[in-house]
């Protein structure tokens, strides 16, 4: 008698396992369906970031991080804008 109640408190074996591939089924489908969606929006997102810029429409990022640096130039940059300009004194001398 003991194992008759012990077997009588659940479901019968086939049941269950027939129960069991039906989860393990949707669980697996849900999984495909996820990862299809997230590749597609994966693959749409890359492919917008990687497209051809058309000539205007582009924003470039950045910029000088400290752009007061450049109000005032130092030594160095004005004796290389005088040597560009052709205003140094080697060149006065030539002429």
């Amino acid at each position: 008698m003991k194992n008759n109640a012990s077997q009588d408190t659940g479901m019968e074996p086939e049941t269950q396992m027939n129960l069991a591939y039906a989860v393990a089924g949707l669980t697996l489908l849900g999984m495909v369906w996820f990862i299809t969606q997230r590749a597609k929006s994966n693959r749409s997102a890359m492919l917008a970031s990687n497209a051809p810029k058309v000539a205007g429409d582009d924003e470039l990022d950045g910029g000088a991080r400290n752009p007061q640096q450049f109000d005032e130039p130092d030594e160095d940059a004005l004796e290389e804008m005088a040597k560009l300009l052709g205003e140094d004194e080697g060149s006065a001398d030539e002429a």
